[in-house]
C-alpha cells in the first residue's frame, strides 16, 4: 500500500491552498521520480541508453564487442588480426538530411487576429474596392478639376478582384505586424536559434524526437534554449506533438556552487545534507560509479493543473457592484444575510518545481510566473517546453537512424570478412620440376639450374624443356616450370563486395535517401529531369523531419510572441528592449509600445528551394 501511495499522483480535486503547499509539491515530484527512475525497469535509463546507442551509430562510433562476438570462436580472437574500427556509413546519410534541411530558409509571418487588427484590414480592403469601383470618375475629377479623390496609390491599384486578393495576401502588412515580426527575429537571433535548430534537426534524424524550451526572467528577457531529449521526463502521451501532457521536466547534473547561486536561501546545513545525506537508491537511473561528488541530479519540472478563481460580488450602498478576490474555500451559505454572492471561474494553471533526485529536498514549488496564455483562449496555459516526435506510436519513438542500424551492422561484418579474405589470400606462384631441368643441356657449357630457369622465365616468359629423356623415353617433366593460379580468394572478394553493396542499397531503400539526393553515383545514361525527380522523391521521404522542425519553430515563435507581450506590459526593462529592436527598424518604435494590446497568429512561410525556384522561373 505504501508503494502505491508513492506511485500515484496526488488528487487534483483539492483546494488551491492545498496545491500550493510543499507537501503537495513533494508528492508530485516523488510520483514523477517513481514513474521514471525508481521502477524495476527504469523508463529514464532505457530511453537514455537507447538514445545514446543511436547517437553512437550516427557518429560511426558504435561498440565493436558485438562484432568480436560474431567472429570469435568461444571468445578466442588470438588468430584474428583485424581493424575493428566501425565503417562510418550512417554519418553520411545523417549529414545529408540535416545539412540539406538546415539550409532551407523561412520567414516568420505575424497576422493580427484581434478585432482591431481585423477591422483595419477590412477597412483597407473596402477602401481599395471603392477606388477600383470609382476609378473612371476619379480620373475625370483629377483631369477636369485637379482634385485627387483616390484613397490609395493609383499606380498600385489592383485591376481585378483576384489581384486584390493577392495584394491582401502578399503586399498588405500593418505596422504592428511588421513590429511583431521584427521583435521575433531579434529575440531568435539573440538566442542563437539557428544553432538550436540545427541541433534539433540532428536529434529528429538520429533519435526521432526534438525539444526546445522558452524561458523568461526580468534580467535576460525571453530566450530559447536547446533541450536534450535524453534528459526529458513527461506524462504518457500518444500524440506526436505532446499537446496533452500534464507534466514535463528535465534532469540536469548541477554543480553545488551553481545550485547555491540558483537558490541563495539554501543554508550550509542544507547543502551538506544534499551532498552527504541519505539517498533513495537510483541505481536504475544512473549506473556511473565515477560520479563527481560535487554535482547532484536535479529534476526541474512543470505540472499543469486547474485553479479556481473565486470572487465575492458585493452590492454597495450606492447600488454599484464591488468584486473582491477570495480563495476557493470561500463558500457562503445560501441563507446568509447580506447583498453578496459568489462568482467562480476555472482555468488551467502551471506550477514549477525543483527536486533533488533520490531525496525529499524540494527546493522550489510555486505557481509559475509569467504563464503563457493566448488572448483568444485565456483559460488555457502553454507549457515552457515544445516537443515533437513525428514517428511516435504507443509511446515508442522511431527514427531514421533506428531503421538502419541492422544494415550498418551487416556492412561492418562484411568489411571485417573482407579483411579476413584479403589476409588469407596468397599471390600466384610457379611450379618447378627439378628432374625435368636435369635432362636439359644448353649446349654452351653452362648449367641450366633452377635459378637460371626462374630468371629466364620471369624475364622472358620462355621455358626450355625436353620431350624425351636421354634414354629416349617420354619425359613427364617436359614443361619444367608451370604457373600456379591461387585465385580462389578472388571469387570470395567479389561475393563480399556484392554483399556490401546490397546492404548499402538496403539503407538507401529503407531511408529513401537515394543516389540522386547526394549525387554520389549519378547514372550517366539518366536524363537531368529524371535525376531531379529522384532527388525530389528522396526529399519527400524525409519531409516529416522538416515539417517537425517547422512546427517547433512555429511553437517557439508563438511562445516568444506571448513573452514579448509580458516584457512590454510588465518588465522594467521594456524601454531597453524596445530600443534594441528599434535599432534595426526605427519605423516600428511606435507600434512596439502597443504590441501587448494585440493578439497575433504566427505562421512559418518556407522559402522555395532551388528546384521550386527553377520551376517558378
Amino acid at each position: 500500500m505504501a508503494e502505491s501511495a508513492i506511485t500515484n499522483f496526488p488528487s487534483q480535486a483539492v483546494s488551491d491552498l492545498e496545491k500550493m503547499t510543499q507537501e503537495y509539491g513533494l508528492k508530485v515530484g516523488r510520483a514523477i521520480e517513481h514513474e521514471w527512475f525508481n521502477s524495476s525497469n527504469s523508463k529514464y535509463l532505457n530511453s537514455k541508453n537507447n538514445f545514446h546507442k543511436l547517437r553512437l551509430y550516427a557518429r560511426g562510433e558504435q561498440p565493436i564487442q558485438k562484432y568480436k562476438n560474431e567472429l570469435s570462436i568461444n571468445g578466442d580472437l588470438s588468430y584474428l588480426n583485424l581493424d575493428w574500427k566501425p565503417v562510418p556509413i550512417i554519418p553520411k546519410f545523417v549529414d545529408i538530411v540535416v545539412n540539406g534541411m538546415s539550409q532551407r530558409a523561412y520567414e516568420i509571418k505575424a497576422y493580427s487576429q484581434d478585432s482591431y487588427g481585423v477591422n483595419k484590414r477590412t477597412e483597407h480592403m473596402e477602401s481599395m474596392m471603392r477606388d477600383m469601383a470609382s476609378k473612371e470618375f476619379n480620373d475625370v475629377a483629377k483631369q477636369n478639376f485637379n482634385v485627387d479623390l483616390y484613397e490609395n496609390d493609383k499606380d498600385t491599384l489592383p485591376e481585378t478582384k483576384e489581384e486584390l486578393e493577392l495584394h491582401m495576401q502578399l503586399d498588405y502588412k500593418q505596422g504592428v505586424e511588421l513590429a511583431e515580426e521584427q521583435a521575433l527575429n531579434v529575440l531568435m537571433e539573440g538566442s542563437k536559434f539557428d544553432l538550436t535548430k540545427r541541433r534539433c534537426l540532428y536529434d529528429l534524424t538520429t533519435i526521432g524526437i526534438g525539444a526546445v524550451k522558452t524561458t523568461f526572467d526580468w534580467s535576460d528577457g525571453a530566450k530559447v534554449e536547446y533541450v536534450d531529449p535524453a534528459n526529458l521526463v513527461y506524462s504518457y502521451t500518444e500524440s506526436p506533438y505532446f499537446d496533452d501532457i500534464y507534466y514535463v521536466g528535465e534532469v540536469k547534473e548541477v554543480p553545488i556552487n551553481e545550485l547555491v547561486k540558483q537558490f541563495p536561501e539554501l543554508t550550509e546545513e542544507d547543502v551538506k545534507d544534499i551532498v552527504e545525506g541519505p539517498k533513495r537508491s537510483l541505481k536504475t537511473y544512473n549506473n556511473n560509479s565515477n560520479r563527481d561528488r560535487n554535482k547532484v541530479d536535479v529534476l526541474y519540472f512543470n505540472y499543469k493543473t486547474h485553479k479556481n478563481n473565486t470572487y465575492k460580488l458585493k452590492e454597495t450602498g450606492t447600488g454599484a457592484d464591488k468584486v473582491i478576490e477570495k480563495d476557493d474555500t470561500f463558500n457562503p451559505p445560501a441563507d446568509m444575510d447580506g447583498n453578496f454572492s459568489k462568482l467562480e471561474r476555472v482555468m488551467e494553471c502551471l506550477y514549477e518545481g525543483v527536486l533533488i533526485l533520490g531525496t525529499d529536498k524540494l527546493l522550489k514549488w510555486e505557481v509559475a510566473e509569467n504563464m503563457m496564455r493566448t488572448k483568444s483562449n485565456f483559460d488555457k496555459v502553454k507549457m515552457n517546453y515544445s516537443i515533437v516526435a513525428p514517428r511516435m506510436y504507443n509511446g515508442r519513438i522511431e527514427s531514421i537512424v533506428g531503421r538502419i542500424t541492422g544494415f550498418a551492422d551487416m556492412i561492418q561484418l562484411t568489411h571485417l570478412k573482407l579483411q579476413q579474405v584479403m589476409a588469407r589470400m596468397v599471390p600466384d606462384g610457379v611450379y618447378l620440376d627439378a628432374d625435368g631441368l636435369a635432362e636439359i643441356d644448353l649446349g654452351n657449357g653452362t648449367n641450366y639450374n633452377p635459378q637460371e630457369a626462374l630468371n629466364m622465365f620471369f624475364q622472358t616468359g620462355s621455358v626450355i624443356g625436353r620431350s624425351f629423356t636421354s634414354e629416349g623415353d617420354q619425359n613427364p617433366g617436359k614443361v619444367p616450370i608451370q604457373q600456379i593460379q591461387n585465385g580462389s580468394g578472388g571469387n570470395k572478394l567479389q561475393s563480399l563486395i556484392q554483399t556490401y553493396n546490397y546492404y548499402l542499397q538496403m539503407i538507401r531503400d529503407v531511408t529513401g535517401l537515394n543516389e540522386a539526393r547526394d549525387a554520389s553515383t549519378p547514372d550517366k545514361n539518366a536524363l537531368v529531369g529524371i535525376q531531379k525527380l529522384a532527388a525530389a522523391n528522396s526529399n519527400t521521404a524525409t519531409r516529416h523531419i522538416l515539417q517537425s522542425m517547422l512546427l517547433l519553430t512555429s511553437e517557439t515563435a508563438e511562445a516568444l510572441s506571448l513573452r514579448i507581450s509580458d516584457i512590454i506590459e510588465y518588465s522594467p526593462t521594456k524601454e531597453a528592449f524596445i530600443q534594441s529592436i528599434g535599432a534595426h527598424n526605427v519605423a516600428t518604435l511606435e507600434e512596439m509600445k502597443e504590441l501587448h494590446l494585440y493578439d497575433f497568429g504566427i505562421f512559418i512561410e518556407l522559402m522555395p528551394d532551388e528546384e521550386e525556384k527553377q520551376l517558378l522561373e
